[in-house]
């Protein structure tokens, strides 16, 4: 194979982060010309929809697309927020590589100092997420909650230039990976009290099942003791029933071959086998 098509979601974080992929296969295939194809997905298109609600557009909101670009033989592989990707991969189609994890923790992006201690009583925080909310009010009870939609830089515009948020969570990965973009008078702190999501920080490549040249490129870019963590996350996750809207954090790490996994709440990663 001479060339190489990357699918991908046209969001700044998602071309950030196929260019990390893309670099990651140049250097492991210094022959092989690589080139991006941009595709919008439904989770793009459909600002309207609630990520907190369940329902039809739930699963594959920003993925499916993608996968039907990989089904036309459109495209070699697709790069997606592993935490993005349902559950369950459509059959025909594999994980072909995970690469290896950035920080998998949630930061407050806050217009004051102190982190999360240093909100303000009552202060109005936003994010699209369940499970932020849950922890949030888990740590904060007092904390107002509301919902927020758009990529990384309009979530950042819009807590600057509101008159009423005072913070935003996001997380950690998606903000290293697209450089020096948070607005002057906004402090950064990471969260510790709170765990991430199945898969946060983590890219996965997605193919064919049956592309046996492709799998064999992406092998080369493929962090095994990452695949190992997130898969553990993903098996928990799919235990509940799998989907976004459930207020699951959970985070495994790897020690000499060994996984430990930690949940919230504390009784999902007790009550797993591995």
């Amino acid at each position: 194979m001479s060339s190489f098509v990357f699918g991908t979601r046209g969001s700044d974080l998602a071309l950030a982060q196929t260019c990390l992929a893309s670099a990651l296969l140049q250097k492991a295939h210094p022959g092989l010309a690589i080139e991006t194809r941009i595709i919008k997905t439904t989770g793009d298109a459909r600002l309207d929809v609630s990520l907190a609600a369940p329902g039809s557009l739930e699963k594959g909101l920003f993925t499916k697309e993608l996968e039907e670009a990989l089904f036309r033989g459109e495209i070699h592989a697709a790069v997606h927020s592993l935490k993005d990707l349902p559950t369950e991969v459509p059959s025909g189609l594999a994980l072909g590589a995970i690469l290896e994890r950035a920080d998998p923790s949630d930061v407050l992006v806050s217009k004051y100092p102190g982190g999360l201690a240093g909100l303000p009583e009552g202060a109005l925080v936003a994010t699209s997420s369940p499970r932020r909310k849950a922890q949030l009010l888990n740590v904060r009870p007092d904390l107002r909650v509301e919902e927020i939609r758009g990529n990384v830089p309009t979530r950042l515009r819009k807590l600057a230039e509101s008159p009423t948020l005072q913070g935003l969570v996001l997380a950690k990965a998606g903000l290293d990976r697209l450089g020096d973009i948070v607005p002057a008078g906004l402090l950064v702190s990471i969260i510790a009290e709170m765990l991430p999501a199945p898969g946060q920080g983590a890219i996965a490549i997605e193919c064919r099942d049956g592309d046996s040249d492709t799998l064999s490129l992406l092998a080369a870019i493929h962090h095994e003791p990452t695949a190992q963590c997130v898969f553990a996350e993903r098996k928990l996750l799919s235990s509940l029933g799998g989907g976004c809207s459930l207020p699951v954090g959970v985070l495994a790490t790897w020690d000499n071959g060994k996984i430990t996994l930690r949940s919230f709440p504390p009784e999902y990663a007790s009550n797993l086998t591995l």
